[in-house]
């Protein structure tokens, strides 16, 4: 089937593949796995999702009801700060509730005493590419440290999160977290009953020992008597989902410019936040291009790439792993028109899901 671009193409036989990982995952260790909807949010996936993990965890009220309305299981809310007035839908949306600091739980523990109830703590180690993503970072508010301040909340809780990774594809990386995690508050989870140990950890890409990675979360485990959760989100979609561009116009710079009918800050926002530059394939061939978006941001591209043949107004160009914190981050920047978001079937039909129009471009602002 013919689409207009732009477009987000997600693949389900791509989106299986990650999932027989998770499968193999959650069967090996004893973990269960919750979809972190910060990352990926895309509901009219989780009917494929949904059977493969365990519920869903959340940054927001509105992300705590998605995962209650739309994926079900358990439901897990978190949230760096919770306000008087959302306090009471998130307990009623949850199953669990993680709260960041001893304050939110002083504040509003009392209001969840029904229901498990847990701390984010931040162990002070890390494994990150990005500062800006980095929650050991100096100084970081996502968590608590002081294990004074931790211990004399204990018996008000019955777990932790313990979220210290992005992108992690080693597994002795993350090994060697758990082991300093151990070192430093091991004392501490034998108290519990459950630790979250984030997302993070890009076990579903190719080559990744998901078996070494299962052993390790066993040992931990077995060794705290806890239930493990992880909570990949990034990991659960990538190489599944496509933005799909076609040129508009092809200009000399000083170098050759394809413009495409996107903008990377409305369409691809984390490639300018993180300062990465999107990927195509095969980006080989004597022909060489600047691809950028047509919005009116003087950075708006979305990198250089290799093609076999030289472009045309009208070819189309297949910009790689868009679906983690992509249409999550989405906007109207410029008015710029959203992306469609279409699915291609395991029968390899390809299914429009949602279109966007003027109407709710408007519907946007007032």
């Amino acid at each position: 089937m013919s689409l207009t671009t732009p477009f987000y193409l997600i693949d389900e036989a791509a989106l299986a593949a990650n999932l027989a990982r998770i499968d193999l995952l959650r069967a090996a260790s004893g973990a269960k796995c919750l979809l972190a909807l910060k990352a990926f949010a895309t509901w009219s996936t989780f009917a494929q999702i949904a059977p493969h993990m365990d519920g869903t965890t959340s940054s927001s009220l509105y992300e705590v009801q998605l995962g209650r309305d739309k994926f079900g299981g358990e439901t897990h809310a978190y949230s760096v700060a919770y306000s008087d007035g959302e306090i009471d839908a998130v307990i009623a949306a949850a199953d669990k509730i993680i709260f960041n600091s001893v304050s939110q739980l002083e504040r509003f523990g009392a209001k969840a005493s029904h229901m498990p109830i847990g701390l984010r703590v931040n162990p002070g180690v890390s494994h990150s590419h990005f500062d800006l993503a980095d929650p050991a970072r100096p100084f970081s508010r996502l968590g608590e440290t002081e294990l004074a301040r931790i211990e004399g909340v204990m018996d008000r809780i019955s777990g932790f999160m313990l979220h210290c990774n992005c992108e992690n594809d080693s597994v002795e990386a993350f090994s060697a977290l758990l082991d300093t995690i151990e070192a430093r508050l091991g004392h501490l989870l034998a108290r519990l009953d459950w630790v979250s140990l984030g997302g993070g950890i890009a076990f579903t890409a190719d080559g990744y020992p998901i078996e070494v990675l299962a052993a390790r979360l066993k040992a931990f485990a077995d060794k705290f008597g806890v239930q493990v959760y992880l909570e990949p989100g990034d990991a659960v979609v990538t190489g599944t989902t496509t933005l799909e561009v076609s040129v508009l116009d092809v200009i000399e710079t000083g170098k050759a410019v394809a413009i495409v009918d996107s903008a990377v800050e409305a369409h691809m926002l984390d490639l300018l936040i993180y300062r990465e530059s999107a990927a195509v394939s095969p980006d080989s061939g004597p022909h060489r291009y600047q691809i950028a978006g047509k919005s009116c941001l003087a950075g708006d591209v979305f990198g250089e790439f290799a093609f076999p043949a030289p472009l045309a107004i009208g070819d189309r160009i297949s910009l790689l792993d868009a679906g983690g914190y992509t249409m999550v981050k989405k906007n109207w920047f410029n008015g710029v028109g959203m992306p469609t978001i279409a699915i291609r079937r395991l029968n390899g039909t390809i299914e429009p899901i949602r279109a966007f129009v003027y109407a709710d471009y408007v519907a946007s602002l007032s």
